[in-house]
Order: structure tokens, then C-alpha cells, then sequence
């Protein structure tokens, strides 16, 4: 089969739905506000529907694609292009912190993520923030849900509280399945992550696995969910109830939960 053949069906296998919708294009570039000399960088281009804009408002533009095909067609539409970079591989094995400083910059990173691999990779760009300006992605409702949601709330959970001290999360518009082929069995939204200056609760090296741990089963209580971590009394000292559970808490709270426990191993050492 040839490159160009190959690119007329989204393979299931990279989660493929290929955004064509015009008006949805425009919206994501107004969102966006690309200005020259910008260190765009576009994950997942697909078959450069929003690449050729992006690139034109940028001046450049580093392109993230993993299927080889597509990544034929793309190299053959934009290769010639000034500006134009094309990396073809798997956006959550790439070096940030490389790319960052070839450009000189701070990234500002757009995309079309596939839903089979956007938790993990906002993970993986969680790890490079320090590099990164802004993230714009356009991902499945229900996790958009989750990033934005408030606590003690329905989709509230450890992907909230993961990103909430890094990132200022706003859901900017929704999109119906007919903008894409194929369409999608659901709808998606686009989210704006704006990277912030970490707070010094949440860069304790606990705050992740204590997260983990709080959320690993959400019916449990704080007291059992995080029995080995730190006593119900150090919870109680913090004004935190041992008998509440996980998705209650602000991500400050388990900063500060984070921090006791790591005082506590650190005792206990001694």
C-alpha cells in the first residue's frame, strides 16, 4: 500500500480520529494565539489539517508523529517549508527538555491526543513542565471532566490532583463527534493547561505515590487508604478527618498529607 493510501483510514491501533471540521480548526488557532517565533510543537498532526496554520502562525513548528505513513505525507506537504520539523515517533518517549533547548524556549504544545494514551501522557509532560508554556489539547469529554473537575465532586480524582498544583486547567469548548473521521463513539472538548510555578507542598517527593495510594481505592477512608503512610492523629493535627475520603480533599491538602508522611518516614529512620 502506498503513503498516500495509507493515510485515507485512521488505524485503530494509534487511536486515530482526524479532526477536518474548519470552523472547529479556527476556533482551536483563535484559542491558541500562536505568535511568530513561538516553540510550537504539534502532537499528532495527522493529516495537517491544523498543521499548515499552526505553522504559518508560528514561523515554526515541531511536529510529533508516530504513525511512519502519515509521517511520509506530512514530510512531502511541509518538508520544504522554513521552520518545518518532523519527529517520527511516540510522543510519550520524546525528550522535552531537548527540544526546549535547541529552540530556546519554553514549548507551547497543541494536539489532537488519542484517547488511549492522553493520561498517561499528560503524565509524561507533567515530569517536563518546567519546559513548557502551555498545552492545548483536544481530548475525550470524560477526561476533561476529570482534569477540571472540583473536589467532592463526581470526576474528581487523582488525575485532578495531579495537575491542579502544575497547571491552571480551563475547558474552553466542546466538539461534536462530526468533527472528525472517523467519528468518534464520543464527544470531545478542548482544555488550555497553563503551566504555574509549583508550590512547595506539592514538591514533596511523596506527593505523587501518597495520591496514588489515597485514590487506589476510592471507597476506602483516608485512615485505611493511607494506614502505612501516616497515622490517623498526624491527619487530625493537619485538620484533615482520617474518616473522610480521597476525592474530598484539595490537592493542598495532600501536599500538606505529603509532607507530614515524609516527616514521619524520616522520623522513623532515626
Amino acid at each position: 500500500m502506498t503513503a498516500a493510501r495509507a493515510v485515507s483510514r485512521a488505524r485503530k491501533r494509534f487511536g486515530q480520529h482526524f479532526l477536518h471540521d474548519p470552523a472547529v480548526i479556527a476556533r482551536i488557532l483563535e484559542a491558541v494565539g500562536l505568535r511568530h517565533g513561538d516553540a510550537a510543537v504539534e502532537i499528532g498532526p495527522g493529516r495537517g489539517a491544523l498543521t499548515a496554520r499552526l505553522l504559518a502562525a508560528a514561523g515554526r513548528l515541531d511536529a510529533i508523529e508516530i504513525d511512519r505513513d502519515l509521517a511520509a505525507i506530512l514530510q512531502q506537504r511541509f518538508g520544504a517549508e522554513p521552520g518545518w520539523a518532523l519527529h517520527t515517533l511516540d510522543a510519550l518517549t520524546f525528550d522535552w527538555h531537548a527540544l526546549a533547548a535547541a529552540r530556546g524556549a519554553r514549548l507551547r504544545i497543541i494536539g489532537n491526543l488519542p484517547y488511549n494514551i492522553s493520561t498517561p501522557l499528560l503524565f509524561r509532560l507533567l515530569a517536563s513542565a518546567d519546559v513548557i508554556a502551555d498545552m492545548y489539547f483536544m481530548l475525550q469529554q470524560e477526561v476533561v471532566d476529570r482534569i477540571v473537575a472540583a473536589p467532592g465532586s463526581r470526576d474528581y480524582g487523582r488525575l485532578s490532583v495531579m495537575l491542579a498544583p502544575r497547571v491552571h486547567a480551563e475547558r474552553l469548548f466542546e466538539v461534536g463527534s462530526g468533527a472528525f473521521q472517523p467519528p468518534p463513539r464520543v464527544n470531545s472538548a478542548l482544555v488550555r493547561l497553563r503551566v504555574e510555578e509549583v508550590p512547595p507542598w506539592a514538591r514533596a517527593p511523596l506527593y505523587g505515590p501518597l495520591v496514588t495510594a489515597a485514590f487506589g481505592q476510592r471507597r476506602k477512608t483516608l485512615r485505611n487508604a493511607l494506614r502505612s503512610w501516616l497515622p490517623a492523629e498526624s491527619m487530625q493535627a493537619l485538620g484533615i478527618d482520617p474518616g473522610a475520603r480521597a476525592e474530598t480533599l484539595t490537592a493542598e491538602q495532600f501536599g500538606a498529607l505529603a509532607l507530614a508522611a515524609e516527616r514521619t518516614s524520616t522520623a522513623s529512620i532515626r
